[in-house]
């Protein structure tokens, strides 16, 4: 409910209690697939800070936590000193977050026995403040460790309200966008990456590098970044989905799309139309034209002479121009409804029987 400005130029967005509720049961979910939450003496613990703070009274606050910090420290914070000299200053609400973040790491010491608390550098401020405050009310000793964060080619950070976030969330980012967004890491970057997001050694990696480096052609590496971090964050499933997608994209191999897969893609935004009864009527490559495939009949009737249209797999030429309905017809979709068109290597296009067409056959 209230942003952390670390890293930020302008304030975030201000979150609801349903939306925080949601986020919350979302998060526990997500989290449920890397860690162990099941009973035991190394149990994982969820907690929710609104539960130690909704209730506190602004004096209570200021008394309790306020007191122990000062502003000398809190201007001290880079986040805050940019901020501070910015177009969009800082408003008293992000100020206070580092008295937050702070009181968090005192009641989680207090209640929990909480001893470390690990962030990116830009959390040093935040949770060095919770150290000062966990000495001075708790005569607590406690830890921090930082880590350098990670760093997209623009030299932005990835975060949740970045531009061109990758979320962990299915429902946001399909296991397949998951997987191309891992395939498209630069040469650069692919062997760090390895190193911080899987578990393959530093041998192996280095290994790797050495292999890549000699064979002179494509890296390897790209290939073992996406599959390993797919695997770990969207399971067994969730890789052999996107494996079978990316096949089916780039190779054409689409036989074996699950209708689960069909739905990622419109997820992702593929390209995609109904078809309708009136459209069956109409030349295949008039569809084409309609439907961004093709940026002209010509273009379209010269795609189809080469046969370099495929739908569903299947090649299609100029024989079936005039055929629409038998291209479309529900014996050939899949799953009573999806036509996956490629035009070349590049141009996919999912078409799809509305209601009204799912008989036709």
């Amino acid at each position: 409910m209230v942003g952390d400005p670390s890293g930020r130029s302008e304030e975030r967005n201000l979150l609801d209690a349903e939306t925080l509720s949601y986020n919350v049961s979302c998060i526990s979910e997500q989290l449920s697939r890397l860690l162990d939450f099941s009973p035991g003496k190394y149990a994982a613990t969820l907690v929710n800070n609104a539960d130690w703070t909704a209730q506190v009274t602004a004096l209570d606050f200021l008394r309790d936590v306020g007191k122990h910090i000062t502003v000398n420290q809190m201007l001290a914070k880079d986040s805050v000193k940019s901020r501070l000299t910015s177009e969009n200053g800082l408003s008293f609400t992000e100020f206070s977050y580092m008295l937050l973040q702070a009181n968090d790491f005192r009641h989680l010491s207090a209640t929990h026995d909480v001893e470390l608390q690990m962030g990116g550098s830009d959390q040093w401020g935040n949770i060095t403040a919770g150290i000062d405050l966990c000495r001075k009310r708790n005569g607590a000793q406690v830890h921090a460790v930082t880590l350098p964060l990670v760093t997209k080619s623009d030299g932005t950070k990835f975060g949740k309200t970045e531009a061109g976030t990758v979320w962990l969330d299915p429902s946001k980012t399909s296991p397949y966008a998951f997987f191309q967004f891992w395939l498209g890491v630069s040469d650069e970057d692919v062997y760090r990456f390895l190193g911080y997001f899987t578990f393959r050694d530093i041998e192996e990696i280095e290994g790797l590098r050495r292999d890549d480096e000699r064979s002179g052609s494509k890296p390897r590496a790209q290939d073992v970044l996406a599959a390993e971090v797919t695997r770990l964050v969207h399971g067994l499933g969730g890789l052999e989905s996107a494996t079978r997608i990316t096949a089916a994209l780039f190779s054409g191999e689409d036989r074996e799309l699950l209708e689960s897969d069909f739905e990622q893609l419109l997820l992702d935004g593929l390209p995609s139309s109904k078809v309708g009864s009136a459209d069956l009527n109409k030349p295949l490559t008039g569809l084409l034209v309609e439907a961004g495939m093709a940026a002209s009949g010509k273009h379209a009737k010269d795609a189809l002479s080469r046969n370099a249209l495929q739908i569903n797999g299947r090649p299609i030429g100029m024989e079936h121009n005039m055929s629409s309905r038998e291209c479309f017809s529900r014996d050939r979709s899949a799953y009573g409804r999806f036509f996956l068109a490629r035009l070349g290597k590049r141009t996919h296009h999912l078409f799809m029987l509305d209601g009204e067409n799912a008989a036709v056959s």
